[in-house]
């Protein structure tokens, strides 16, 4: 009987060791592969992008540029691809509905990761929620996306020019325009020429100092007179720059318009001889007579 409880004991031990080896081993394994962290300190997160560029399973997430998690599965959903990730909750006030997922790169060997953009000012994403995904900026399919556009629209620029449309086609093409052109550029040379020359007002400007010296002392002319009309002197000046001129300019207007108004109306002297019909029909046979006695007069 004592023999079998000592047995029983060594056994124990033994569990008992075995299970510590095993504890410090699962610990030290965990020190080792990285700061993912034990299952209950994980959550899981998705995203969706068209392509992964070779993502694969136990690739690094990272949130800013920092490790906190690993992508758990990768599978097709529909013609676009699911990326399954988990990360540390500690990170769930980061990773919110505002953030983006994009593919990154872990080395310059090209082994892909999950870049998400840190944003606290939206709504944290739970568990088995979606990360928006973009693509990255300055990616190889970026750049090769761009490459090919441009290398198009290239090739249709030539097409274009080639086919004479445009004023760049048409000038490559068509013969008249070419003509005009040179014609254009030939007369261009020859004002030139004649400006070097000193012929015309240009050329004798441009050669001449005394016309130049000329054309300066108008402009310092007409400064001073611009001068002089701004400090009030002259009779262009005292109208611009005195308010009592001015009254008296508006009063006259006023007068001549009452007086134009008076005449209109009728009234006065003018006013009737302007609007009465039986007056200017008096004053015409007044006139008549008197041209006949003038008349009269002349014959004797």
């Amino acid at each position: 009987m004592p023999r079998t409880r000592s047995l029983a004991w060594a056994e124990l031990k033994i569990g008992l060791v075995s299970l510590f080896a095993l504890v410090v081993a699962t610990t030290f394994i965990f020190l080792l592969t990285g700061s993912n962290g034990f299952f209950w300190q994980r959550y899981s997160i998705k995203t969706v992008f068209p392509e992964v560029a070779g993502l694969k399973e136990g690739a690094p997430v990272r949130v800013a540029g920092v490790e906190v998690g690993s992508v758990v599965d990768v599978t097709f959903a529909g013609d676009r691809v699911e990326v399954t990730m988990e990360v540390l909750k500690e990170n769930r006030p980061r990773i919110t509905t505002t953030s983006y997922a994009a593919l990154g790169s872990v080395s310059l060997l090209g082994e892909a990761a999950v870049d998400i953009t840190a944003s606290s000012a939206g709504t944290p994403i739970q568990d088995w929620g979606y990360v928006r995904a973009r693509r990255p900026s300055g990616s190889l399919t970026a750049v090769a996306d761009s490459a090919t556009t441009g290398i198009e629209e290239a090739t249709q620029l030539m097409q274009d020019i080639r086919a004479g449309r445009g004023t760049l086609g048409r000038l490559f093409t068509d013969e008249a325009l070419y003509r005009e052109l040179t014609g254009l550029i030939s007369s261009a040379e020859t004002v030139a020429n004649n400006i070097n020359q000193g012929r015309g007002t240009l050329g004798r400007l441009a050669n001449n100092p005394a016309a130049a010296r000329a054309l300066e002392s108008s402009m310092e002319n007409l400064q001073a007179m611009t001068a002089r009309i701004r400090a009030g002197e002259g009779s262009l000046g005292k109208l611009m720059n005195d308010d009592s001129l001015a009254a008296s300019l508006k009063s006259a207007s006023a007068n001549f318009d009452t007086f134009t108004g008076r005449i209109n109306n009728g009234e006065g002297t003018i006013g009737k001889l302007a609007t009465d019909r039986a007056l200017y029909d008096r004053m015409t046979s007044v006139s008549e007579r008197l041209d006949k006695v003038v008349t009269s007069l002349q014959a004797g």
